[in-house]
């Protein structure tokens, strides 16, 4: 099975027991890390995740996976909350970050720069559109970008 497929499958499984828990999902991949293999579910809710909220989903989707048992290799189950500065993927991430503060790291250096940052102002799918520290408005294809992250402020 395709990591795709199982990343498919195991976010079917997962959808409901977030949904009955107020909860949702931010992120799921299933890699391989030197000789392990991981499946990580990265979940939120408004005020945060906590120890027990990841112990009382990590148990649920547990029971789940080993039901369905379609993942034939052995893998490590995490659960946990994407942090502070959590890398946005996809749409939704990108829409309801809009008027965050990101830090975006490109594939090649722009004008001699590897990263940047700045407001996201808007999204549309192939571009980004960020408010830099000068007021100014920057168009950016998401083709350029290797990571978009939400920016740390301490």
């Amino acid at each position: 099975m395709k990591r795709e497929e199982t990343e498919a499958r195991a976010e079917a499984l997962i959808a409901p027991i977030l949904e009955a828990n107020g909860f949702e999902l931010w992120d799921l991949e299933y890699v391989k890390e030197g000789a392990n293999r991981y499946l990580r579910a990265y979940i939120d809710k408004p005020g945060g995740i906590t120890i027990d909220d990841c112990e009382l989903v990590s148990r649920a989707f547990e029971e789940e996976l080993d039901r369905e048992d379609f993942i034939k290799d052995a893998y490590i189950l995490e659960i946990s909350s994407p942090g502070l500065g959590r890398t946005l993927k996809k749409e939704r991430d990108f829409t309801r970050s809009i008027g965050e503060e990101v830090e975006i790291r490109f594939y090649t250096g722009k004008k001699d720069e590897k990263e940047t940052e700045g407001i996201l102002r808007e999204y549309n799918g192939d571009s980004l559109v960020i408010e830099d520290e000068n007021g100014e408005m920057i168009t950016l294809k998401l083709a350029d970008i290797a990571r978009v992250r939400l920016a740390l402020d301490f």
